[in-house]
């Protein structure tokens, strides 16, 4: 696997443990639905219903960081693909 991939996953492994150690509780149900920008090397982090604004919050307070993203709630940020609202006859 190349490196950037285990890079990636180390990233997003590290990013659910911290929500999920120091974060879920305080944050579910309230925040339901915003995106969450977390920085893993101080645990702040950014939240907004709109990500873009809560990234560029995160990036003017914390430059130069990499962080985590995901939506409050939710087991992934983003979902690929569509469901068409057409009945199938």
């Amino acid at each position: 696997m190349p490196r950037v991939d285990r890079d990636m996953k180390e990233l997003a492994r590290r990013g659910q443990d911290y929500y999920d150690r120091f974060l879920r509780d305080e944050l579910e149900p309230e925040h339901k639905g915003k995106y969450l920008v977390l920085d893993l090397d101080t645990g702040d982090y950014e939240m907004d219903r709109n990500e873009l604004e809560a990234f560029d919050r995160a990036r003017t307070r914390m430059p130069g960081k990499v962080f985590y993203f995901l939506r409050v709630g939710y087991p992934t940020a983003y979902r690929l693909g569509f469901r068409s609202s057409r009945k199938q006859s």
